[in-house]
């Protein structure tokens, strides 16, 4: 049954106040605001230009507006046309709104963003921008601020994501995960928060506004030197991967003895890899694809359990990290991940070849479930076999086979699902409640789609699980949280 959530805008403003979040609900919420106050980046001081808490402010609803020449656009679209996986950028102009302050940047990069989840922005195969009728769509977008010369990075950021909320009619599941990643001490996990968007073409009698979307930090080198310079990284000239289930295969960390270098590369418009090296592409392959090999292989022979493979683990990985991780991982549901799908993370080897987890794409979560392999059920699967424990996911295998870990992990899930400034139910409940307030009244949007807020997950979901309503039944209608907390609590001692 369809919930709409338009409901809540009628809750005492108590509820925002909680969280204090300012909401001004604009007459015309699909025109864009008109700050006088301009500034660009440029005159901020080093300080303030790579402050991302003030970028990425989950508490805020800033306005983005991407401007295009007709030319640039219809160019989008044909490259898109020739291959929607195509990772070409067109010049755009940015510009960032956010409590009256402006920010603009007169020359970026934008290109299509996603995987399964690509789209067309607007109109049909071969049709070119139609500003009497033009055909919108929601589509991810990627901006790159550092693509052009006289680029810098953007409050630290040198990419960032704008996404969709596809198959997300909560409008909250991704930015909950990566919140409680960094609630947890997951600082890996990308910065995220909403954001309001709009698509100017130039000539167009207005902007065509989008709506509600993700604003999330790119994994690149700005993120690293971010990490860097807060002190969680030693180094940020070491090598970053993006891992994916592709056609070159699963990105399983497993037996690389047979395949060796086989689903390792760098992503152009012709190749895909399992494990796509983003950093050092110049002269750096050859070497990262070693220091990968050796990681794996040179811990797969270690007797499972023994003290020998411990001392490898602590040597030569942030282990603490991964474990809480893949907790964070496994309470909120994530099947499209590392462990069950060989999915959607990244990882890095700093410079001293020590490797640090990454998590990716959190939209298949909180209850939108699937059937795959061991997982049948993202609520009730026993979190000690979420997916498999044999080799054919090496590193989850050897991790959890060191007696210390396994019970570190456990005692992570616990903490998660009893804390109320984590994933405890009723707190997680209230937060999902405040987010949905903030956004309901900026859903409504020139593409016609997506334009209500509801608690229900994917329709492709095998369990029609519900955020702030159900039992701990984990059947339809059930509540994700109650749900979890409950199959957490049946773990043994």
């Amino acid at each position: 049954m369809k919930t709409c959530l338009r409901i809540w805008l009628l809750l005492p403003l108590f509820l925002l106040g909680a969280c204090n979040m300012q909401i001004v609900r604009p007459d015309d919420p699909t025109q864009p605001s008109n700050p006088t106050a301009r500034e660009d980046t440029a005159s901020l001081r080093p300080d303030q230009r790579r402050n991302p808490a003030w970028l990425y402010d989950l508490e805020a609803m800033p306005e983005v507006t991407i401007t295009l020449t007709r030319s640039d656009w219809d160019r989008y679209l044909a490259n898109f046309d020739a291959n929607p996986n195509n990772g070409l950028y067109v010049p755009a102009r940015f510009r960032f709104s956010k409590n009256g302050e402006v920010y603009e940047r007169d020359s970026v990069g934008l290109r299509p963003r996603g995987n399964t989840s690509r789209r067309r922005p607007e109109g049909q195969a071969g049709e070119m921008h139609n500003p009497q009728r033009a055909d919108w769509h929601h589509a991810h977008f990627g901006v790159r601020f550092t693509e052009y010369d006289s680029g810098e990075r953007f409050f630290g950021s040198d990419r960032i994501i704008l996404k969709w909320f596809n198959n997300d009619p909560s409008y909250c599941r991704e930015l909950f995960c990566y919140d409680l990643f960094r609630r947890f001490g997951v600082w890996t996990a990308p910065r995220a928060s909403y954001c309001r968007l709009w698509l100017q073409i130039e000539g167009d009698s207005k902007p065509a506004y989008f709506g509600v979307y993700e604003l999330i930090e790119g994994v690149r080198k700005g993120w690293l030197a971010d990490r860097r310079k807060d002190g969680l990284l030693g180094d940020d000239d070491g090598n970053l991967w993006k891992a994916a289930y592709n056609g070159c295969g699963i990105a399983d960390l497993s037996d690389f003895s047979s395949t060796r270098f086989r689903k390792m590369g760098i992503a152009d418009e012709e190749h895909d890899w399992s494990y796509a090296l983003k950093t050092n592409k110049q002269t750096g392959l050859a070497a990262a694809q070693q220091e990968l090999y050796d990681f794996m292989e040179q811990m797969r022979p270690l007797p499972s359990g023994s003290a020998e493979l411990k001392a490898y683990i602590e040597q030569h990985m942030d282990v603490t990290l991964f474990i809480r991780a893949l907790a964070v991982n496994v309470a909120v549901g994530m099947w499209d991940d590392y462990w069950v799908n060989g999915n959607n993370y990244y990882f890095y080897f700093d410079t001293q070849h020590r490797f640090y987890f990454i998590p990716f794409d959190y939209d298949n979560t909180l209850g939108t479930s699937q059937s795959i392999g061991p997982l049948q059920n993202a609520g009730t699967q026993d979190p000690l076999h979420w997916g498999s424990r044999d080799g054919d996911r090496l590193l989850v295998k050897k991790v959890l086979s060191i007696a210390e870990y396994e019970t570190a992990y456990k005692n992570c899930l616990r903490e998660l699902v009893n804390s109320s400034d984590l994933m405890e139910p009723e707190a997680a409940m209230a937060r999902i409640r405040r987010m949905q307030a903030m956004v309901e009244p900026y859903v409504d949007n020139d593409t016609g789609e997506d334009g209500e807020v509801a608690d229900r997950p994917a329709g492709w979901s095998n369990i029609d699980y519900r955020l702030l309503s159900g039992d701990d039944g984990g059947g339809d209608g059930s509540n994700f949280f109650r749900t979890k907390a409950r199959s957490v609590e049946l773990l043994n001692n």
